[in-house]
């Protein structure tokens, strides 16, 4: 009986050894994550494919929610070169939208980009704005009926920049003052770009050059570029050099076109980045499978090892006292399953322990974590076990550091996702990444784009 038992015991160590986890199935949800994460990084084509891939996913596993936000992503990323398969697929995320609703604000997004991308297949085409006007003047209505400020404002910045392309410049002017007074900080530049250039429109240089001059571009390069190129416009145009006017404007077309193709450059960069970086993780990955295959291997063979000893020591003893025998062996049976005992429950506490922050940690969604002083405190505890006391020694080398650089580098380390990161944070993906940034300039005086703080922790 026993024999049998260790037969099967060391069988399914066998079993163990062989057998290997294989990364887990990709979903919708993390589809869209990696698309909108190229698309963050200017990789538009990457974005384009994986997008694709979202929407078959979505479909497959009925997930409409993550199927029409993967549909409108897309077209926002066809707009420009194709305004027409924008439309088409803003159309079918409305259908999808509608057969399974979901947040209403939403749906005014939706109605707002389909009206958006329908003006600009007609203003391309030359053609009438019915079809356009109908979709925002309905995604206004929804917004001023539910009091929803931030929409009011957007669908009046698309009414104003339909009536500039229909040259109503007026008609512009109106719906731009109607949305100032409900206008946000994150809508306020799109919504004075229609005003200043209604302005130049209508020749009213002085308000034209007050509008831009408010603009406030940041870190926008595009956005900057507009504001300059039309101030350059204006200063000529009230000099009356009508060709001067012209060649400049010329001049800051070639300048676009540089930033353009300074744009894809930075998406191939990007792409190559990506694929060398998805090699490094398979052949991690496989090495990782080999050395926990070995040493399961070696484990199994160590017990079948004693196993065998323990048998022929069994029947050698039991041929000779076979009374005695048994009374030992009850006896020692009794004493091994008290220490099996003793050491199942300290490893179950050690596990309950030590566990409950990183169940935390790999959760998935967009809910906010928060994370006790005491689970930080685990989850650094067991990093220096593994990894020869890193975080103890960073300390020590760098007595600087604040708390949060110590549990940003903790969850590098875990290989957290930027999202989840700024779940526990309360901030976004891009605001997590200049984190990053900001912490491998200041703290570890590395400025090399190319080296990411992970690299710069696995040298520690």
């Amino acid at each position: 009986m026993h024999t049998k038992t260790l037969y099967i015991f060391i069988l399914g160590v066998l079993l163990m050894a062989c057998s290997q986890q294989g990364p887990k199935a990709q979903t919708a949800a993390s589809c869209l994550e990696e698309a909108e994460a190229a698309l963050a990084n200017d990789s538009i084509r990457l974005g384009e494919t994986l997008l694709r891939k979202t929407i078959q996913l979505a479909e497959a596993s009925k997930d409409w929610h993550t199927d029409y936000i993967a549909q409108q992503r897309l077209a926002e990323a066809l707009s420009q070169s194709n305004p027409k398969e924008a439309l088409r697929l803003m159309k079918q995320a409305l259908t999808i939208y509608e057969q399974h609703p979901d947040d209403e604000h939403n749906y005014v997004i939706l109605l707002d980009y389909a009206g958006t991308f329908a003006a600009q297949v007609a203003y391309i085409n030359e053609g009438a704005f019915d079809e356009a006007l109908d979709f925002i003047h309905r995604a206004y209505d929804i917004a001023k009926k539910n009091q929803m400020n931030d929409m009011m404002c957007q669908t009046l910045t698309s009414l104003a920049n339909i009536a500039w392309a229909q040259e109503d410049y007026r008609q512009a002017l109106d719906y731009a003052h109607q949305a100032e007074p409900v206008a946000t900080d994150e809508l306020r530049p799109g919504l004075l770009q229609v005003l200043a250039r209604s302005y130049l429109s209508l020749n009213m240089l002085d308000s034209a050059e007050n509008i831009y001059r408010k603009i406030n571009h940041g870190d926008d390069v595009h956005l900057a570029y507009i504001v300059q190129s039309n101030l350059a416009k204006i200063a000529l145009r009230r000099m009356g050099a009508t060709q001067v006017e012209d060649s400049v404007a010329e001049a800051f077309d070639k300048v676009e076109d540089i930033y353009y193709e300074a744009l894809e450059q930075k998406d191939e960069y990007y792409q190559e980045s990506l694929r060398q970086e998805m090699e490094n993780q398979q052949l991690e990955y496989h090495s990782k499978m080999y050395a926990r295959t070995l040493f399961i291997i070696v484990i199994a063979s160590l017990i079948v090892i004693i196993a065998m000893g323990l048998v022929i020591r069994y029947r050698m003893q039991a041929q000779r006292q076979a009374q005695r025998q048994l009374q030992q062996e009850a006896e020692h049976q009794k004493a091994q399953l008290h220490q099996a005992n003793e050491v199942v429950a300290f490893l179950q506490n050690i596990i309950l322990e030590r566990t409950e922050a990183m169940k935390k940690l790999n959760g998935s969604g967009n809910s906010l974590i928060y994370l006790s002083p005491h689970e930080w405190s685990e989850i650094e505890r067991t990093l220096d076990a593994i990894d020869n006391n890193r975080f103890a020694n960073l300390r020590k080398r760098y007595p600087n550091m604040q708390e949060d650089d110590i549990r940003l580098c903790l969850l590098t380390r875990l290989g957290i996702s930027n999202r989840t990161i700024g779940n526990i944070y309360c901030i976004s993906i891009s605001a997590v990444q200049h984190r990053k940034l900001k912490l491998k300039k200041d703290v570890f005086g590395e400025s090399n784009p190319d080296i990411t703080l992970e690299q710069i922790l696995n040298s520690k």
